[in-house]
């Protein structure tokens, strides 16, 4: 009998938690990915236009953070997904 009753206290508070979260989980964040680039200068961002490419001189498999609203949260790694640059999750902070 008492195991009934954990059984339905924790399935009430998981069931909680999942409403308390329900309105968390809409809110927006800025996820930005910080790729150091130690040769650009000033005059390399006034000469920035649409299509421009700059060279990243960045190896393959080098990790780099990920932060949410400025928060480490994640390392990751740039990889060709289809036609689209992608972020490989490789540690979650």
């Amino acid at each position: 009998m008492a195991g009934t009753a954990t059984a339905a206290m924790t399935e009430s508070a998981s069931s909680s938690n999942a409403e308390i979260w329900a309105h968390a989980l809409l809110l927006t964040c800025k996820l930005t990915v910080e790729l150091a680039l130690p040769a650009f200068t000033v005059a390399d961002v006034m000469g920035l236009q649409q299509g421009t490419v700059i060279p990243a001189h960045w190896r393959v498999g080098v990790d780099v953070p990920l932060r949410v609203n400025g928060t480490l949260l994640a390392h990751g790694e740039f990889e060709v997904a289809g036609e689209q640059l992608a972020i490989r999750l490789t540690e979650l902070a």
